[in-house]
């Protein structure tokens, strides 16, 4: 049986012969049910983790914005109606063109906080400022 520890190092077990213990620097976290394992931060690995869901919204608001900006469309009540979706939550994901530049170069490069998840995005008003954005979002896990 495989076991993942956290730390340790390699073991010397009796005089019959070294036993060599593997140690892979990981957490295993469970969201939603699901077992999902983080890089140490120091590991390559852990350098950049791209969120799919946040960067499909925020690709999606942009978008959707560039669309209001235009005039093509007159507000995200339209938008929704074009695309078959709820007025509330097209008006959720517009505020993501709210954020801070450096916040959406990091979501972009995959340097956003690990804890950040699109839920909470949709459910919290995030600060209209960039400085106070970037204050919330440094006490998280970077």
């Amino acid at each position: 049986m495989t076991k993942i520890q956290q730390t340790g190092q390699a073991l010397q077990e009796s005089a019959e012969g070294v036993r060599i213990r593997t140690v892979l620097p990981i957490r295993i976290k469970r969201r939603g049910g699901r077992k999902h394992v983080i890089p140490a931060a120091h590991s390559p690995a852990a350098e950049a983790q791209h969120d799919a869901p946040i960067l499909t919204a925020l690709s999606r608001a942009f978008h959707w914005q560039r669309l209001i900006d235009e005039g093509v469309v007159e507000s995200g009540t339209d938008i929704a109606r074009r695309e078959g979706l709820h007025h509330t939550t097209v008006n959720e994901l517009l505020r993501l063109t709210l954020l801070s530049p450096r916040m959406v170069r990091a979501i972009l490069d995959g340097r956003q906080p690990k804890t950040l998840s699109l839920l909470w995005l949709k459910n919290h008003a995030v600060p209209q400022d960039w400085a106070a954005q970037e204050a919330l979002f440094e006490g998280y896990d970077v």
